[in-house]
């Protein structure tokens, strides 16, 4: 069960996260449309998972692997937007949100 602060805290990770994929995208993931989907964070609000949706799905393990790769400048940039609302910069990983090509396959398989 997440607290308030947590809650709070992850939302606002989340809406920064996405203006950071969304200015520098083209970096990261060259012709892909990155979203943060979801973001858990620990109690004590020193690590995130963020979880990320790659459209087109092609190559995603790939791009997973660029983003990873240049985690501390994502976290560097996260850090200049939320310095005065957050204390410690929490320590950031990445995983591919594949709920929604799930949902996809089950459409495909209840279709007649």
């Amino acid at each position: 069960m997440e607290s308030t602060r947590q809650k709070k805290v992850s939302r606002l990770i989340q809406k920064e996260l996405a203006g950071i994929f969304l200015k520098k995208g083209n970096e990261v993931a060259h012709g892909k449309m990155v979203s943060v989907t979801k973001v858990r964070i620990s109690p004590d609000l020193s690590y995130a998972k963020i979880y990320i949706s790659i459209f087109p799905s092609s190559d995603q393990d790939n791009i997973l692997q660029s983003i990873q790769g240049q985690s501390s400048k994502i976290r560097f940039d996260l850090g200049q937007k939320v310095r005065s609302q957050l204390r410690i910069v929490p320590e950031i990983s990445f995983f591919i949100d594949d709920s929604l090509d799930y949902i996809e396959n089950i459409d495909k398989l209840l279709k007649p």
